[in-house]
């Protein structure tokens, strides 16, 4: 199948893109994460996805430059509903992932928030189906979790960055404030 991937940086894409080239799928890595903040963070995982994409041959796909980074729509969805705030946002980037996918004439579309183990997995698969919707795009279902450690070593071994959290303000909040501390649902990724 031809298979789109949103790619939340370049440390989670290596494991589920090994694993769907391997099952014979034709991969394309997709790049649309509005939640991160601030810029400078956005920006750099970027630069580390396009770089590892690059190493690996990995065709990206990026959102149209006035709709790439676009923050503020991210901001309105979760603004008053913080404890939620992950379901908006797998919501807005399944989403734009899905629509991407059926424009590009794609069977499938998948995410590396599979991937990680201090994301709300159960939450992402059903958004990802809903997103899916009876079209013609199929949302893509696997369990990346078990190739965790793989990943981890492998991006190490490869010297990518390695974000401190999730990637939201309030991931970095909760990452970094002091008196609140480190929370497990800060999703740390180093």
């Amino acid at each position: 199948m031809k298979v789109l991937l949103h790619i939340c940086c370049g440390p989670c894409s290596i494991y589920p893109v090994r694993v769907l080239r391997e099952q014979g799928h034709d991969v394309y890595g997709y790049f649309y994460n509005p939640n991160i903040h601030p810029y400078q963070e956005y920006d750099r995982r970027k630069q580390t996805l396009i770089e590892y994409a690059r190493s690996i041959e990995l065709p990206l796909i990026f959102p149209k430059a006035n709709q790439e980074y676009d923050l503020e729509s991210y901001l309105r969805q979760v603004v008053f509903r913080e404890s939620e705030r992950c379901r908006f946002c797998y919501h807005h980037r399944l989403g734009a992932a899905a629509k991407t996918a059926r424009a590009g004439k794609f069977d499938a579309f998948t995410s590396t928030l599979l991937y990680s183990k201090f994301q709300k997995h159960e939450l992402i698969a059903q958004t990802g189906q809903a997103e899916a919707g009876s079209g013609r795009v199929k949302f893509l279902y696997q369990d990346f979790r078990e190739g965790w450690k793989e990943g981890v070593e492998k991006s190490r071994e490869l010297g990518l960055y390695r974000q401190q959290y999730c990637g939201c303000i309030y991931s970095e909040k909760e990452r970094y404030s002091p008196g609140i501390g480190y929370k497990k649902d800060a999703h740390p990724q180093g």
